[in-house]
C-alpha cells in the first residue's frame, strides 16, 4: 500500500512510518507544499528499482551506440514510421 504524508508529519512520525515501511512493506510519498518530494520504500523494493534502472541505463546506452552513425533527421523519421506502423495495427 502507498501512502502520502506531509514532511512535517513524516518528520513527527519518523519510527512509526520506518516500522510500517520495514514490517508491512507499505512505500510512503512525502509531500512538501502538497507535491511530491520524495518516497519511503523498503530496502528490497528500492534494490530492485535500482537493478531496473541500471538495466534501462545499459539498454539506453546500447541504442544509443547502435544509431551513433544514423543522422538524427533519419532516426526520427525512422521511429515515427515505426509508431505508425504500430498504431495501423491496432
Amino acid at each position: 500500500m502507498i501512502s502520502e504524508t506531509s514532511a512535517v508529519a513524516f518528520r513527527q512520525n519518523l519510527g512509526d512510518m520506518l516500522n510500517q515501511v520495514q514490517y508491512r512493506h507499505d512505500s510512503i510519498l512525502i509531500k512538501k507544499d502538497g507535491k511530491p518530494v520524495a518516497a519511503l520504500v523498503d530496502a528490497r523494493l528500492f534494490e530492485r528499482i535500482r537493478r531496473m534502472q541500471a538495466r534501462f541505463d545499459s539498454l539506453c546506452q546500447r541504442i544509443e551506440a547502435g544509431y551513433a552513425r544514423v543522422p538524427e533527421a533519419e532516426g526520427l523519421a525512422e521511429i515515427d514510421a515505426a509508431v505508425a506502423e504500430t498504431r495501423a495495427g491496432r
